[in-house]
């Protein structure tokens, strides 16, 4: 992890550690399990390495695209750049690219594959929103996740899933597996693919939804600690996630894929079929948090 100045977060280093860890075990399962079906090894690789380098390389410039959102100056958004400038000089990190995403849902996000090439990016609707210590509190959150360096590790641990989904389809299709030698043995091939991609999946999805609940609360803590201020940053989790009600649910679901990386998820959680599927802990464990944090700053 690079120095910086937001606190160390041993909890989270342990436990990005872990999900990785797992995926990769689960990762040589698939990968076994589709060479015995008849995938050349070689092709396999390939395919997963060029997926993982695509993933990895072009995820700040997807999460923009998915967003709308255009890269601004200091001369087009002075005060937003102020503020990203005096938080990087007190975490003593690099400055990020600062984007713009013309949209009314409230929210912010960050992304790239390092902390010289990460993107923090809010939407105007949070801008019109919030005052100017509440947009620090946010932005410093954001500037956690960089530092933490967990949004590349939540974009590698998404890779996993995805490659799972995606053999499958390929293997259905009938492209890229060759025929068993009988009619049975195919089918029996079939079904072994089929149970262990979905379990691949299963267990990768709550895998890297376990991380990301555990993930906001860090970038919560570490960032309010750095700006003193946590009191702000309950006062802009509140404002954001009561507003969000206000948006159409067309323009919510257009937005969702990013769900993961915003600061509070486009639908909350009392809308997901349980609290084990959510990308985001529960606002009231959040602002419980920032609560305690305060009483222990005095404040």
């Amino acid at each position: 992890m690079a120095r910086n100045r937001y606190a160390p977060d041993r909890g989270l280093t342990a436990r990005m550690g872990g999900t990785m860890f797992m995926l990769g075990l689960l990762y040589v399962v698939l990968m076994a399990v589709l060479i015995w079906a008849g995938l050349n090894a070689t092709f396999v690789l390939l395919i997963a390495a060029g997926s993982a380098w695509a993933q990895w390389y072009f995820s700040d410039r997807v999460a923009l695209f998915s967003m709308g959102a255009r890269v601004v100056t200091a001369e087009q958004a002075p005060q937003l750049h102020a503020v990203i400038d005096r938080l990087c000089a007190m975490a003593d990190m690099p400055k990020p690219t600062v984007a713009i995403a013309d949209t009314d849902m409230p929210n912010a996000f960050a992304t790239g594959r390092s902390t010289k090439r990460a993107v923090v990016c809010v939407t105007t609707g949070l801008l019109r929103r919030l005052d100017a210590e509440e947009l620090e509190a946010v932005l410093s959150h954001e500037l956690a996740h960089v530092a933490h360096r967990d949004v590349l590790v939540m974009t590698v641990a998404s890779f996993v899933g995805v490659l799972a989904g995606f053999l499958t389809r390929s293997w259905m299709w009938g492209g890229l597996v060759r025929r068993r030698d009988s009619d049975s043995n195919g089918a029996i091939a079939f079904l072994i693919i089929m149970l262990v991609s979905v379990l691949v999946y299963v267990v990768s999805f709550l895998l890297t939804r376990m991380l990301s609940r555990y993930r906001e609360l860090s970038a919560d803590r570490t960032g309010a600690l750095l700006t003193g201020r946590p009191g702000a940053l309950a006062r802009a989790l509140q404002k954001i996630s009561g507003d969000m009600g206000a948006i159409p649910t067309r323009d919510l679901r257009e937005k969702e894929a990013l769900n993961a990386f915003f600061i509070a998820p486009a639908f909350g959680s009392q809308q997901s079929m349980a609290s084990l599927f959510s990308t985001h802990p529960p606002l009231e464990r959040r602002l419980e948090q920032l609560a305690r944090i305060s009483a222990q700053l005095g404040q």
